[in-house]
C-alpha cells in the first residue's frame, strides 16, 4: 500500500508542477495578448489557439487532482445514511465503476489520437493537431490510475474498519 501512496505522491507532485508551469504560461501569455493588442494593435498570432488548448490541458491535469484528494464531483444523497463500513464499499464500488469508465474514454480518445495522426491535420503552422490533444487519452488515463489508487485505498480502510484515508 504504501508503493501506491508514493505513487500517488509522486503524480500529484508532476501533476500539481505542470498545472502551476501551464497556469502561468496561460496567464502570461493573456496579459501579453492584452497588451500587445490594447497598445501596439497587434498580437501573438497563435496565442488564442494555444491558450484554448491549454484550457483542456489545466482541465484534465486538475480532475486527476481533484480525484486524488477525493474532492471530485460526487452525489451523496443515499451514501449519508449508510453506516460507515458501507458507505466505504459503496465508494469503492463508485471508485472502480469510474475508473472502468475512464478506462472506456482513454481507449476512444487513443482512437482519436490515431485518427488525427492518419488525418495530417495541423493546429497552428507545421504542428500535428495530435500534439494538443494528446492530453485527451493521457488524462483519461491518470483518471483511471487515481480512480484505481483511491478504490484500493478505501477498501483497506473499510477492511480495517476505519476512517477514510
Amino acid at each position: 500500500m504504501k508503493l501506491l501512496q508514493k505513487l500517488d505522491t509522486l503524480l500529484n507532485k508532476a501533476e500539481g508542477g505542470l498545472l502551476v508551469f501551464l497556469l502561468a504560461v496561460m496567464i502570461v501569455l493573456a496579459f501579453a495578448q492584452v497588451v500587445l493588442r490594447n497598445a501596439f494593435s497587434s498580437g501573438i498570432l497563435w496565442a488564442d489557439i494555444l491558450l484554448r488548448h491549454l484550457v483542456l490541458w489545466i482541465g484534465f491535469l486538475g480532475a486527476a487532482l481533484a480525484v486524488s484528494h477525493d474532492r471530485h464531483i460526487s452525489i451523496d444523497a443515499l451514501t449519508r445514511f449508510l453506516p460507515e463500513r458501507v458507505k466505504h464499499g459503496v465508494n469503492v464500488l463508485s471508485y472502480l465503476f469510474a475508473a472502468f469508465i475512464s478506462f472506456l474514454f482513454f481507449r476512444a480518445a487513443l482512437t482519436f489520437i490515431q485518427n488525427e495522426m492518419l488525418d495530417g491535420s495541423t493546429v497552428y503552422a507545421e504542428i500535428p493537431s495530435w500534439y494538443a490533444a494528446i492530453i485527451i487519452p493521457v488524462g483519461f488515463g491518470l483518471l483511471c490510475v487515481h480512480f484505481l489508487i483511491r478504490a484500493v485505498l478505501k477498501a483497506r480502510t473499510a477492511l480495517k474498519g476505519g476512517e477514510a484515508q
